[in-house]
């Protein structure tokens, strides 16, 4: 198989209506955050029970096509010992894998950030796809202010993206393409909107620049919406139409599929968000789905507390969410149907 034919079974796996994507490739540092509330200790044997309880959880392939990983658990196994890559692929979702180091200071910036981890991908991905990870994700932040993100702020965050992308292809990984501006601020819907534009037209100059073919990519941004902070909410229905707007003038038609992250919102948001996406315009050329993390293992958290009587619970939650995105992704969520078992 040609690396263009490897590149486009890994989109036909993950680019399917009422399916989409579990972000599960929380760092050490920040999983430890999530099991805090809970009073759960970051062991390691915890964070496989915890990892474990997802990917086998009943049900979840008929909504989940696929789950970004953290590189520890490439190597971790289910209860019975199989690998949970392998666990994954025999359910038919495709196993994948968060391949950034982390962000820092964008130096002479301030204010401005940049993601780590391009030494050494190449090679690294060579080891990824030996353990059954298929697809690869990065992630660029961009935090809004009075003052940034900056020009410079901008472009080298879409030079990192198309990097990284540009290696994970050669490589014969699909690369997932994360662009997050940031929630945090109190900013409007409409200073949101402009940076968001501004992120994306550079991103996709660079990925032009660097021959990544756009087939072959997935693109997981931020939805368009006002700061926590900002003293009006917006609707499900604005925010539908300033990201839809936002998008129709930067993302190509041909990225197969936009899988937004959830940033900071909670589980009913993010789906009423994603429900009005689809449910307003149905014509997008687009995918439109979802790669949620928190907004999909809230619920799951709370269930499980770190208890063995409780796994049957929490896998519930999990495959609920999913249930109720999936819905979303085809535009069919309503409201009511969240107090469905």
């Amino acid at each position: 198989m040609s690396v263009a034919d490897e590149l486009q079974a890994t989109i036909d796996d993950m680019v399917q209506p009422g399916k989409g994507i579990l972000a599960a490739d929380e760092s050490l540092p920040t999983i430890a955050k999530r099991f805090k509330p809970i009073g759960v200790e970051s062991t390691e044997e915890n964070r496989r029970a915890y990892r474990a309880l997802l990917c086998t959880a009943p049900g979840i392939e008929d909504h989940i096509c696929g789950v970004i990983a953290f590189e520890e658990t490439l190597a971790q196994c289910a209860d019975d010992g199989t690998p949970l890559p392998q666990v994954l692929a025999d359910r038919g979702i495709v196993p994948g894998i968060k391949v950034d180091k982390g962000k820092g200071p964008l130096a002479l910036s301030p204010g401005d950030l940049i993601t780590y981890g391009l030494d050494g991908l190449a090679e690294r991905l060579t080891g990824y796809k030996a353990q059954g990870a298929r697809f690869a994700k990065w992630r660029e932040v961009y935090e809004i202010s009075a003052h940034n993100p900056s020009p410079l702020g901008i472009e080298a965050n879409a030079e990192m993206l198309a990097r990284y992308a540009a290696v994970c292809q050669e490589q014969g990984v699909v690369p997932i393409v994360e662009p997050e501006v940031l929630m945090d601020g109190d900013h409007s819907i409409g200073r949101c909107a402009e940076v968001t534009e501004a992120v994306h037209k550079a991103v996709f100059a660079a990925l032009y620049r660097h021959h990544v073919v756009l087939e072959h990519m997935i693109l997981k941004p931020n939805m368009v919406h006002p700061g926590k902070a900002h003293a009006t909410k917006a609707s499900a229905e604005q925010i539908a139409a300033a990201t839809v707007k936002v998008f129709r003038r930067t993302v190509p038609a041909a990225v197969p599929s936009i899988n937004f992250l959830s940033g900071g919102m909670g589980p009913e948001e993010a789906t009423l968000n994603l429900n009005a996406m689809n449910a307003e315009f149905p014509g997008a050329p687009w995918l439109l789905s979802f790669s949620y993390g928190r907004a999909l293992q809230q619920p799951v958290l709370a269930a499980w507390q770190g208890q063995a009587g409780k796994v049957g619970a929490a896998q519930a939650a999990l495959t609920k969410r999913a249930r109720l995105n999936g819905a979303a992704q085809r535009g069919d969520y309503r409201p009511d149907m969240e107090s469905d078992s």
